[in-house]
């Protein structure tokens, strides 16, 4: 007891300390409130940074058939070190300069930021003397303090309609950046040497992008509002959390602030264990969206041959897939959220409200060292301003935990915009991800995949040993050589699936080549004309001349007579008084039948008049003699043709043919269209010939059963 009696403080020891610390409070008050200042920086700092990502949720790459696994078809999402590469890459498009509009508007936002958080601190102490002016009956004074809230309402109005204007407009800003950097990448530009076609081939040869028209319009401008939104809904509310807890602890002291950050931190640390990962979910929400809408796309592409095959049930079963999956998905998400919300409300509001009263309670039953005592009105205004402070304070200090969860949703939306932009790039370098055959596995079949050929303009096309491959690792042709000069048009025949149309997009440099030698002209000497050609919106004057504009066409020297006059050549100069002049726009895909919209594609070859034409069944739907008519003039013109076709009556305009045997051989060689037409002719003839054996044999079985008959008679 009497070792114990030693230790135990005395009263004057406790009296000396307490003395002591009285005088040495303002220093220790003020070495408080730096250290929360530098806490808050901190901790925020750590909350959003870096997190290192788990070893499972690293995506893997495709390989083999070409089949999916489940985490692989799961967008990779977390505020980790990627999501933040990925964003400062972003960034650098949306703000490429800080002399830039958004780098102003920026600037503009922040300033209303802060202009706001003055307002209301103003406003909060303006709260305690109108109570208090109350408390202590003192109408003038009550008057005077209404008047001063009801003109700090006007600069408060202003500044929050300004923040929301900005804040819209800085989105609006980002989406027109990120926009204009993908469509100059997706579709090309000007300035751009390499015409690398990236819209074709994120779709015909990579799997990484299944719905890049839901990226570059929906997810763009979620990403766009999100990031607009972040910014305010963290860098605003760590200035809140720094200012009001900086006059709070100037109100009640610098301690009870600090058992206020302990308590509020401990609880904190908890909803952040409890919050679910919504970045993951939303950028799995935005993929199943894209794939619905996808699946509807499909539907009105393909309307026709659904109806013909009456595949209503078939459709509807896929896209009422699809929306099980979403519909599934959505419900999980709202689950998720809903217990969330509850925890949350539960602890931000409630329990964070608790603390804040006990503290705001503190000059009221304590006697604060330094502080003068207080009558009834100074001490209701002090509470009523306390009060709001730890409120505001409160509700910043919850939009910063709700920050992490915004922060999370814009590392979905980030991870979809930096996917488009990193697929697009590994395009633009001819990488790509492509689910293969079970055949591209072979080791003969992977050498030749593995391998690039050498592509030389020329005037002429020169095949030297060029394997002829499909984007999924399916191998045509080994090894194809053939030479086509200029006025020779080219026959090419085969049965299906042989090569034809793979052929056709070698030479307009649509795929990649993977061995040999490829003299050909530039793609833009080339015009494609298929079966069913492309019609595009707009004019009937933009049909014949796509895709050029009206001022292109007007700086080639071309008037709308000329244009008549090409018109004329395939009698097509009709539909100009019929449609309503050249400046009539339609839906020209059912406007016109599918003989006018083959025509239309030849006056538009006629109107460029390029080197090579390919013509891929150009003219299924028009009569023989309008078919020959149009070959004729385009030889005229200069044009070479390489024709796709099985109607003989096209034989005699070729003077050489690649006939493929469907099993990765072919022959090429020059073409006696005169011979070739009588062979053709003898054998429909032997044909016919052979069909009549059966009905001849059955014909004198019966002549021999009516003799036999006879003669037993």
């Amino acid at each position: 007891m009497a070792a114990q009696s030693k230790l135990m403080p005395t009263k004057e020891q406790i009296a000396r300390l307490a003395n002591a610390y009285a005088r040495h409070r303002p220093l220790v008050q003020r070495g408080l409130t730096v250290s929360f200042v530098f806490y808050v920086i901190i901790s925020t700092y750590r909350g959003f940074s870096a997190r290192p990502a788990s070893s499972s949720s690293s995506s893997s790459k495709r390989k083999g058939k070409g089949k999916e696994t489940e985490n692989a078809s799961k967008p990779r999402v977390a505020v980790d070190a990627v999501f933040y590469q990925r964003l400062s890459r972003i960034l650098r498009i949306v703000i490429p300069s800080i002399r830039s509009k958004e780098a102003l508007l920026l600037f503009m936002h922040s300033s209303l930021l802060i202009f706001r958080t003055v307002i209301s601190l103003y406003v909060a102490a303006l709260d305690g003397k109108i109570v208090a002016s109350l408390v202590r009956a003192q109408p003038l004074t009550f008057l005077l303090n209404i008047s001063k809230w009801l003109l700090v309402a006007i600069p408060a109005t202003w500044t929050n309609s300004w923040l929301s204007y900005v804040q819209n407009k800085l989105a609006l800003a980002y989406r027109t950046r990120l926009t204009e950097e993908v469509m100059k990448q997706y579709l090309g530009d000007d300035a751009d040497a390499q015409d690398v076609k990236v819209f074709y081939k994120l779709a015909n040869l990579d799997d990484r992008i299944k719905n890049p028209d839901q990226m570059i319009t929906h997810d763009i401008q979620r990403f766009s509002t999100h990031l607009a939104a972040i910014y305010a809904n963290v860098a605003k509310p760590v200035l809140d959390v720094i200012l009001y807890n900086y006059q709070l602890s100037q109100n009640v002291g610098a301690e009870g602030l600090v058992l206020l950050t302990v308590l509020v931190q401990a609880s904190a640390a908890l909803l952040r264990a409890l919050t679910p990962a919504f970045g993951q979910y939303t950028a799995l929400s935005a993929q199943l969206a894209g794939n619905l809408r996808h699946t509807h796309s499909r539907l009105a592409e393909f309307s026709e041959e659904v109806a013909f095959f009456g595949g209503e049930e078939t459709e509807k079963m896929l896209v009422e897939r699809e929306y099980s999956g979403l519909v599934k998905h959505e419900n999980h998400v709202l689950t998720k959220r809903w217990w969330h919300g509850c925890v949350e409300e539960g602890i931000v509001k409630w329990l964070w409200g608790s603390f804040g009263l006990c503290i705001c309670a503190i000059p009221t039953f304590f006697k604060l060292p330094g502080v003068a005592a207080l009558d009834m009105g100074g001490r209701t205004e002090g509470f009523v301003t306390n009060r709001r402070l730890l409120l505001s304070a409160s509700d910043a200090f919850g939009r910063v935990m709700y920050s992490y969860k915004d922060l999370s949703e814009l590392a979905g939306y980030t991870t979809r915009v930096a996917n488009l932009f990193e697929t697009m790039a590994d395009v633009r370098k001819g990488k790509y991800d492509k689910a293969l055959v079970s055949s591209a596995s072979i080791e003969e079949n992977a050498k030749i995949l593995r391998g690039r050929g050498v592509i030389i303009e020329s005037e002429e096309i020169h095949f030297e040993s060029v394997p002829i491959v499909t984007p999924n690792g399916d191998i045509l042709v080994r090894s194809l050589s053939f030479h086509v000069k200029p006025g020779q048009h080219l026959l090419i025949v085969g049965p299906n699936g042989c090569g034809k149309s793979s052929l056709f997009r070698i030479l307009g440099g649509l795929w990649p080549v993977y061995g040999g030698v490829v003299r050909k002209p530039p793609a833009s000497q080339f015009i494609l004309i298929p079966q069913r050609p492309y019609l595009s919106l707009g004019t009937l004057r933009d049909q014949v001349i796509y895709p050029h504009s009206k001022e292109d066409m007007e700086a080639r020297g071309v008037t709308d007579d000329d244009l008549r006059a090409v018109l004329e050549v395939v009698q097509m100069e009709n539909i100009i008084e019929r449609e309503g002049g050249w400046d009539a726009a339609r839906e020209w895909r059912e406007a016109l039948s599918g003989g006018d919209q083959q025509k239309i594609a030849w006056a538009r070859l006629f109107y460029h008049q390029p080197k090579y034409a390919v013509l891929d069944e150009a003219t299924s739907l028009v009569p023989p003699d309008m078919e020959g008519m149009m070959m004729e003039y385009a030889t005229r013109l200069g044009i070479t043709l390489l024709t796709v076709s099985h109607r003989p009556s096209l034989w005699k305009y070729h003077s050489m043919i690649l006939q493929y045997d469907g099993q990765g051989g072919y022959v090429f060689t020059k073409l006696d269209a005169e011979k070739r037409l009588a062979l053709q002719q003898e054998k429909e003839a032997l044909d016919i010939k052979l069909l009549e054996v059966p009905k001849m044999k059955a014909r004198l079985a019966e002549l021999q059963e009516i003799a036999a008959d006879r003669i037993r008679l």
